[in-house]
């Protein structure tokens, strides 16, 4: 195995589970960090997370291959903050967040079954893929 996690990466990956009862908690926080350090999840990066959480590949796998992990590992949490932001919200707010004059309300949720053109967004009735920051921008323009 080749697959080699710099210093940074597994000091910022220890910190992530702290932050959990159980290692095995943690495990879609630590296939976030891995995405976005290494662009992708190898099978390497599997057999180092399963490792590094006490756990068999299996249960890593399951993860990666499950079909709402596809938002995720599209990086819809970066997607979720650049909305919060450009509406004045707090991106690390719980639930519905609301912008105070009412108009726009934002909420993450776990799925939307559009696995197959993540990350997806939906603004009032309308259904959007593959949503890019400037995808979002046209979205809230359009809502303004």
């Amino acid at each position: 195995m080749n697959f080699t996690v710099p210093a940074s990466l597994e000091a910022e990956i220890g910190e992530l589970i702290s932050h959990y009862p159980q290692k095995r908690s943690a495990s879609l926080m630590v296939l976030h960090a891995v995405q976005e350090h290494f662009g992708c999840i190898s099978r390497d990066a599997i057999e180092w997370i399963a490792r590094k959480l006490d756990l068999q590949p299996i249960n890593i796998y399951e993860l990666v291959t499950f079909y709402p992990m596809s938002c995720a590992l599209a990086r819809s949490h970066k997607l979720h903050e650049y909305f919060c932001r450009k509406l004045g919200l707090d991106p690390n707010g719980h639930g519905v967040l609301t912008t105070a004059d009412g108009k726009f309300s934002v909420e993450f949720v776990e799925c939307l079954a559009g696995c197959g053109a993540a990350p997806v967004v939906m603004c009032n009735d309308e259904f959007y893929e593959g949503v890019t920051t400037q995808k979002a921008d046209e979205a809230l323009a359009k809502c303004r």
